[in-house]
C-alpha cells in the first residue's frame, strides 16, 4: 500500500466501520456498554440518519445480513417498502409520463427502514430501542459539525440542496439561515430530534400506526401523493433466505431478489473459471474479464429482477455453476462486448446510500445498508417531522410489459445489497458498498482483491477501481496504469471521464487464527473504522 493511505485497523473485541466517524464510534460505544452487534447496528443506523442525512434515514429502506455466532447462521432481513395501494400505471399514463420523476411526491414509496430496525431488535437485540436512539437524538438536537463530504453534497450540480430549497420543510430542516452549511459549521435538526424522541417514548409502530403515520399521510395528501396510513400500517419487513455461491472455497452470501445481490454471485461464478491471480491486480486482462462478467450478470438483472411475490425469478438457475460456464464461454478475451443494459446515467455517477458493518466480541455481525435512493431522496421532508422521504418508487418501470412494472403494493427492484463471507462455516468477511449500480461491481473487485490477490481490507478498498456504465463505456480511477488503459482501449472499451464515483465501501475481516478483527474504510470519503 502506498505511503500516506489509511492502514488496516486491528482490534480484539469489537469493531464498527461506516462513512462517518460519529456513527462508527457510536457502534463501538454500544458494544462497550454490553450491547451486541445487532444493538450497535440500530444505534449506528439512527445516528447516520442525522449525520448522513442526504443518504439515509427512517424515510427510506434497508436490507440487513446478520450472522448469529451461536447458531452459525446467516439471515437476511428485507426492510424495503412497497408502492402505495392507490398508485397505478393508468394514472401515470394519463399524465403522459414515460418514467416516474426523481423529484417530488410521486416517487415516494412506503418507508421500510424503521420497521426493519425493530424486527432486528425483536429477534436478536439485547437493548431497548429508546437507549439506542439516544445518541441520534442528542446529535440531532445539539447539532454536529458538517464535514467536507456532506458539504459537497449540498452543492452537487445534479442533486445539490439548490433543487430542494423550494420545499419549505426541506429548507427549514437542512439549511442554516437559508444557506447550505459550509464544512465546519454546525447543523441542528430539532424536528428530527422530536420525532426520534417520540419513537423512543411510544415505539417504532407510532411511525406506521400512530400520530406520526397521520402526519405523514396528511403531508403526502397535501402534496398530491398516494402514501396513506394503510400503506404504513400494512408494511411488513420480512426475514428471507439469503442466497450464496462458493468462490474459490469461500461461501459468499448475498441478498436475494428484489435486490441486485444475485449479480455479484453471478459475476464471481463466471470469474471462478479464470486464473485472475496469474493476471495480476488491475492488469488490463483481469479488468477486462471482470467487466465482461459484470455485463453478463447485469443483463440478467434487467430481464428478471423485481418483487419475487409478483414474478417467478429463476434464482437457482441463475446461480448454477453450469449456467456460469455457458456465460463464460461467450466472453472474448480480445474484445469488449457492446450489448449491455442501459443503466440510469444519473445513478451511475452517484453514491446514494449508506453502508456500515459491525462485529461484536461474540462474533455476531451485521452487514447493513440503508438508503433514500437518490441523494436527498424525493426532496420532501414530511412537514414538521424532520423525516426526509425516499424516492424509491422511481425505480418502477411504467412499461406495462416490463418485469419491474409499477403495481399497487409491490416492492421494486433495489440496488441495495449487503454481503458476508464464510469459510468452513466460520465468519470471514463482512462488507458492502454504497453507489447504486456500482455496488456489486465494487464488491466484486473487493472480493477479488482479498481472495485472489491476498490484500488486507484497507488495501483492497483503497486499490484503484473500474466502473462499467453502459455499453462499452468504462471509468477507471487515476491509479490504474497507462499501459492497462491502452490495452483496454485496444479491446474496444471506451474510457470516459464522466463517472465521478467508484462506490464507498466498508469491510471487517475476522481472522481464522486467534479471532482478531481487521477493518478497512473508504479512503475516498471521510469514514472511520473503530474498534476496541
Amino acid at each position: 500500500m502506498s505511503a500516506g493511505l489509511p492502514q488496516t485497523v486491528r482490534a480484539r473485541h469489537g469493531m464498527a466501520a461506516s462513512i462517518h466517524p460519529l456513527a462508527s464510534e457510536t457502534g463501538v460505544a454500544i458494544l462497550r456498554r454490553g450491547g451486541n452487534a445487532f444493538d450497535a447496528a440500530v444505534a449506528m443506523a439512527a445516528l447516520l440518519n442525522v449525520v448522513d442525512p442526504h443518504m439515509t434515514g427512517i424515510g427510506g429502506d434497508a436490507f440487513m445480513l446478520t450472522y448469529h455466532a451461536a447458531g452459525g447462521k446467516v439471515e437476511a432481513l428485507n426492510a424495503s417498502g412497497r408502492s402505495p395501494y392507490d398508485c397505478s400505471l393508468e394514472y401515470y399514463a394519463g399524465l403522459g409520463w414515460q418514467q416516474i420523476p426523481v423529484t417530488g411526491i410521486h416517487a415516494v414509496s412506503t418507508p421500510g427502514a424503521l420497521d426493519g430496525w425493530l424486527r432486528l431488535l425483536e429477534r436478536h437485540g439485547s437493548m431497548a430501542l429508546a437507549d439506542l436512539l439516544e445518541p441520534a437524538i442528542r446529535a440531532a438536537f445539539d447539532g454536529f459539525v458538517v464535514n467536507r463530504y456532506l458539504a459537497g453534497w449540498y452543492r452537487h450540480p445534479l442533486f445539490g440542496m439548490s433543487r430542494w430549497a423550494r420545499f419549505p420543510a426541506t429548507a427549514a430542516t437542512y439549511l442554516t439561515d437559508g444557506q447550505p452549511p459550509e464544512a465546519g459549521q454546525r447543523l441542528r435538526q430539532p424536528a428530527l430530534a422530536g420525532t426520534l424522541q417520540r419513537l423512543a417514548r411510544h415505539g417504532a409502530r407510532d411511525f406506521y400506526e400512530g400520530e406520526l403515520a397521520e402526519r405523514i399521510e396528511r403531508f403526502c395528501r397535501q402534496q398530491g401523493g398516494f402514501l396513506t396510513r394503510r400503506d404504513l400500517r400494512d408494511h411488513q419487513s420480512d426475514w428471507v433466505e439469503p442466497i450464496s455461491t462458493i468462490y474459490r472455497g469461500y461461501t459468499i452470501y448475498e441478498f436475494p431478489p428484489n435486490t441486485q445481490g444475485i449479480a455479484l454471485l453471478e459475476q464471481l461464478n463466471i470469474l471462478e473459471g479464470f486464473d485472475l491471480a496469474a493476471l495480476g491486480p488491475n492488469s488490463a486482462e483481469a479488468i477486462h474479464l471482470q467487466i465482461e462478467a459484470k455485463k453478463l450478470a447485469f443483463a440478467d438483472l434487467e430481464r428478471y429482477i423485481t418483487d419475487p411475490d409478483a414474478a417467478a425469478i429463476p434464482v437457482a438457475g441463475l446461480l448454477a455453476k453450469a449456467y456460469a460456464a455457458r456465460q463464460r464461454e461467450t466472453i472474448r478475451r480480445d474484445q469488449a462486448a457492446a450489448s449491455t443494459p442501459r443503466l440510469d446515467p444519473a445513478l451511475s455517477t452517484l453514491e446514494n446510500t449508506t453502508y456500515f458493518c459491525v462485529v461484536d466480541a461474540q462474533r455476531n455481525a451485521v452487514s447493513f445498508i440503508n438508503s433514500l435512493r437518490s441523494p436527498w431522496g424525493c426532496g420532501l421532508v414530511a412537514a414538521d417531522t424532520g423525516i426526509l422521504l425516499q424516492n424509491r418508487g422511481k425505480d418502477f418501470s411504467l412499461n406495462p410489459r416490463h418485469v419491474n412494472r409499477l403495481a399497487p403494493h409491490k416492492r421494486t427492484f433495489h440496488t441495495l445489497n449487503p454481503a458476508m463471507v464464510l469459510r468452513d462455516g466460520q465468519l470471514v468477511l463482512v462488507l458492502g458498498c454504497a453507489g447504486a449500480e456500482q455496488q456489486t461491481q465494487a464488491l466484486q473487485q473487493l472480493l477479488v482483491n482479498v481472495i485472489d490477490f491476498g490484500m488486507e481490507p484497507q488495501e483492497a478498498i483503497a486499490a484503484p477501481r473500474w466502473s462499467s456504465a453502459s455499453g462499452l463505456e468504462i471509468g477507471l480511477e487515476a491509479g490504474i496504469e497507462a499501459q492497462a488503459r491502452g490495452r483496454l482501449a485496444a479491446k474496444g472499451h471506451r474510457l470516459v471521464e464522466t463517472i465521478s464515483t467508484f462506490g464507498q465501501a466498508q469491510m471487517i475481516a475476522v481472522e481464522a487464527q486467534g479471532g482478531g478483527l481487521r477493518g478497512g474504510t473508504e479512503s475516498r470519503a471521510e469514514g472511520l473504522v473503530a474498534g476496541y
